[in-house]
């Protein structure tokens, strides 16, 4: 069931869209500016390993956010990582992401498309979709996919991330397999990640990865034993800063916040009624623009990224624009 299935009571107030771009810019730690900085391909990589896994954030079962409708936007600054995000399909739902950091030469492109499947006591969502993060200065691409979602009804409800990961560099030639594990039905394994860094020619593993993606997980040096912390969620995404509006003139119309605002209103209000019939009036809008399209044969296209589709590969999004600019929305530093 996504966002647009359930009434306002199960929603918390903010768009699937504002939840993909948090996991890129709402960090305390600026661990993407570390996976720049870091001296070698080995300690790059796993840089980007704890990065890939600040973007895995704990759900609350029983509540979603909004599905966004054709258009949204998200576009959001911290610092000088701009994040740029816009919704490029409806049915199906397909996210596009956009960051650059022009001081730090970086870019992340993802595509995100999920598809959910039913199992009576359970819904396993898969997460199809390119991520790339790209260190321009040093001329790496690390290509990773994401884990799936589990909600799960009985016999204990929860949600988790589960599901293997690769990340890949193929200019380095290391890599790195991660596994998300579904907990028991007792609870054990909960949020625990186990994989290995490797070197992609050899499959030689050089690093064990372990630990809890909600909490700490380590690398052990498999040559000496030697072992590190190289994520820490408390220290990642704790404490985390609510994006400010700096330039309310330059906040666009298709801006999540915008879109949903009067529905949010409701939400925190606990005014149920207003939140419901606002929420209505959005979707049925959709809908008769949707036919007004349909009639006049027009397709909609997107206004940031030129988008793709084949079996073979999936949904691909290329963003138009060679970087993004700064946004009206900021996130302060600490």
């Amino acid at each position: 069931m996504n966002g647009s299935d359930l009434p306002p009571l199960f929603n918390i107030p903010k768009s699937q869209l504002q939840c993909f771009g948090e996991s890129v810019y709402s960090t305390r730690e600026d661990v993407l500016r570390r996976c720049c900085r870091a001296e070698s391909p080995l300690e790059r990589l796993t840089s980007v390993v704890a990065w890939s896994i600040s973007a895995m954030r704990p759900l609350i079962f029983g509540v979603a956010p909004y599905n966004p409708i054709l258009g949204e936007t998200h576009h959001v600054s911290r610092g000088n990582l701009n994040v740029l995000l816009e919704q490029v399909s409806h049915h199906p739902p397909v996210s596009a992401l956009h960051a650059t950091d022009d001081r730090e030469e970086l870019e992340v492109i993802w595509c995100q498309h999920p598809v959910p499947r039913f199992y009576g006591t359970s819904v396993e969502t898969e997460v199809h979709g390119k991520r790339q993060l790209k260190l321009l200065a040093l001329g790496e691409t690390y290509v990773m996919n994401a884990p799936k979602l589990l909600i799960r009804f009985l016999p204990v409800p929860g949600v988790d991330w589960v599901g293997n990961v690769r990340i890949t560099c193929q200019e380095t030639g290391l890599g790195a397999e991660l596994c998300y594990r579904a907990p028991s039905l007792i609870g054990r394994n909960r949020r625990s990640i186990k994989g290995k860094i490797i070197d992609l020619s050899s499959l030689k593993t050089l690093y064990e990865v372990d630990g809890h993606w909600d909490s700490t997980v380590t690398a052990k040096d498999v040559r000496n034993g030697e072992q590190k912390v190289i994520y820490n969620a408390a220290e990642t995404i704790s404490g985390l800063k609510t994006p400010q509006v700096k330039d309310s003139g330059g906040v666009l119309w298709s801006e999540s916040a915008v879109v949903w605002s009067e529905v949010s209103r409701g939400i925190l209000s606990k005014d149920w009624d207003k939140a419901r019939e606002t929420k209505k009036s959005i979707e049925e809008e959709q809908r008769e623009l949707k036919r007004e399209r349909d009639s006049r044969g027009e397709t909609w296209i997107p206004k940031h990224f030129t988008v793709s589709c084949n079996k073979e590969n999936g949904w691909d999004c290329t963003p138009i624009q060679k970087s993004v600019p700064s946004a009206p929305i900021h996130v302060p530093f600490d």
